[in-house]
């Protein structure tokens, strides 16, 4: 695990920071040293928690001959790495990126997110001992209870419910728990944080769509979390608004640590905060800082080689050779590092409050810092927090304390069927 390049002096003042921010930080200052935390302390904690990453993505094949996640794979995130870790739930994404708005662009879209579906349904149903999938937060520590992990979904970007948003009922039937209203690229619902020249995109977000607004709605009718990651600025913003119920972040980090357009800005977070939601921090080099100029030039030369048409339309063959390579790429220089993540989450617990905090990965979809690259390095995000003096009851709302209230908010707020 890395050690934490900050001195003494900036965590004390975080911690003091964090005792101001929220009823749950008052006692952080106090009664933490300022030490480094054995291994054996950290996996104490982490196992008392029920820890929950809201963004892990899985690919077309998922659960078959071809990618098994029973065992040890060469991706991020399988049942050996989440026991190995500590990892106890984690939202598996229907994934489709952001594609024409025509009938054929949006049938491809769906087909591809029904494939990923049925592959959510394969691990249940192969692995029921080790697995459930849960549709209630409620469900989510049952699960826990029995020694299962927990698998929960969610849809990243809104895209193939089509032109209409009668979809929706049955995705949640299907047990789908929040749907991101866009991806890189503005679509029939709202603005994206990433136009896409390539599809006509205006480079400003042009906010929520009247069928965006229908959307909105139809998530909260049927206790569908609203995530406003990906989101642009004023769509993000006019979502929020909207929902009358609270809204998720699923994966981004603050831009105030790091400018990227992916991360949120302080009346982004703040909007979160107010509508009673949360916001969860990722993992993601490029959102979380900046690593060393070698690896995003050797970076962009391996995208090159192994995605010419682009990650959207690449092999998992091609998906893993590009990260065995980056590893390497990664090991040689100066990489983003688990602390630099979690400096996310200090920024945002000293914006907003603790309570409406959370963490994400984003493995096996370009997520993962030096220390979190990983399911099976998932404690070390514990280790982490302990070491910035952070109390249990801290930790254990990061983890997915907040995530899971927000979850039964959402549920309160659903229309009856």
């Amino acid at each position: 695990m890395p050690r934490s390049t900050a001195p003494a002096l900036r965590r004390l003042a975080a911690a003091i920071l964090l005792a101001s921010a929220a009823p749950l930080a008052a006692q952080a200052a106090t009664q933490c040293p300022l030490t480094e935390v054995p291994e054996a302390d950290a996996w104490a904690l982490h196992s008392r928690l029920v820890t929950v990453d809201t963004h892990i993505d899985i690919d077309p094949r998922y659960a078959s001959a071809q990618h098994d996640p029973g065992i040890f794979t060469r991706g991020q995130n399988d049942l050996p790495k989440m026991r190995a870790g500590g990892l106890d739930a984690a939202f598996l994404i229907l994934y489709s990126g952001q594609g024409k708005l025509d009938e054929a662009g949006i049938a491809e879209a769906r087909a591809l997110v029904e494939e990923k579906y049925r592959g959510i349904q394969r691990l249940v149903r192969a692995y029921p001992d080790q697995v459930g999938l849960a549709t209630s937060a409620d469900e989510v520590l049952a699960l826990h209870a029995q020694g299962r992990r927990a698998v929960l979904m969610g849809m990243e970007n809104a895209y193939p419910l089509g032109m209409d948003v009668g979809q929706v009922p049955m995705w949640a039937q299907r047990g789908v728990r929040y749907v991101g209203l866009t991806h890189m690229g503005h679509n029939q619902f709202g603005g994206s944080s990433n136009p896409d020249p390539e599809l006509g995109d205006a480079e400003s977000d042009p906010g929520l769509t009247p069928l965006g607004r229908q959307l909105v709605a139809a998530l909260n009718d049927a206790g569908i979390m609203v995530d406003v990651s990906h989101v642009g600025h004023r769509t993000m913003l006019e979502a929020t608004r909207l929902s009358r119920a609270p809204v998720i972040a699923s994966h981004s980090g603050a831009m105030g640590v790091h400018r990227n357009l992916r991360n949120l800005e302080d009346d982004q977070l703040d909007a979160i905060r107010a509508s009673g939601g949360v916001a969860q921090m990722v993992a993601f080099r490029d959102y979380v800082g900046e690593p060393d100029p070698a690896i995003r030039e050797g970076q962009q030369t391996l995208r090159q080689k192994h995605f010419p048409e682009g990650w959207a339309k690449a092999t998992p063959e091609a998906g893993m050779a590009y990260m065995a390579e980056l590893r390497e790429l990664r090991r040689k220089n100066r990489d983003v590092t688990v602390s630099d993540f979690v400096d996310h989450i200090d920024y945002a617990v000293r914006r907003i409050g603790i309570e409406h905090v959370g963490i994400a990965s984003d493995f096996d979809g370009g997520g993962g810092v030096s220390g979190w690259d990983d399911a099976s390095e998932t404690a070390n995000v514990t280790r982490e927090l302990m070491r910035r003096c952070y109390t249990e009851e801290q930790i254990r709302a990061l983890w997915g304390g907040n995530l899971l209230r927000v979850m039964r908010a959402v549920e309160a707020k659903a229309k009856p069927h």
